[in-house]
């Protein structure tokens, strides 16, 4: 096993391990996760999945600077159990969640695509023209 590989391992843990210690008197585990995304490149884009179920197209945020993105998204979630005309049970969720990567290369923000079908975000991200990642000579 690569040291890569158990560092991938580590960071796909540390979050869950906050989560757990930031709410401790979770009443769910409805309550969202981490935004999970996956990111392909190719010759003239990025292309980025990011699963955020439960938030609205409204609600969610996009910023790119340089080869830095960054995803925000405000989360409602609400559910009710009742027994005839009486409410028995009632979670409410209320709160946020956000990512943030940098890429290889500079995107062009101005040709950005955003689409959002059933709770997953489809990104976009076009390389933008002459910025390219350089091999720098140690001297």
């Amino acid at each position: 096993m690569t040291a890569l590989t158990r560092l991938q391992r580590f960071d796909d843990m540390f979050p869950d391990l906050f989560r757990r210690f930031a709410r401790p008197m979770q009443l769910s585990d409805e309550a969202p996760a981490d935004i999970r995304i996956d990111v392909v490149e190719n010759d003239r884009d990025y292309v980025v999945r990011a699963e955020i179920p439960g938030a609205k197209k409204d609600d969610i945020r996009v910023a790119v600077e340089g080869n830095f993105v960054s995803i925000s998204a405000d989360i409602k979630r609400e559910r009710e159990e009742k027994s005839g005309s009486r409410v028995l049970l009632k979670e409410t969720y209320f709160g946020s969640a956000s990512r943030g990567f940098s890429l290889g290369h500079e995107i062009d923000d101005k040709e950005v695509v955003a689409k959002l079908e059933d709770g997953v975000l489809k990104l976009t991200l076009p390389k933008r023209e002459g910025s390219r990642t350089r091999a720098i000579t140690i001297q």
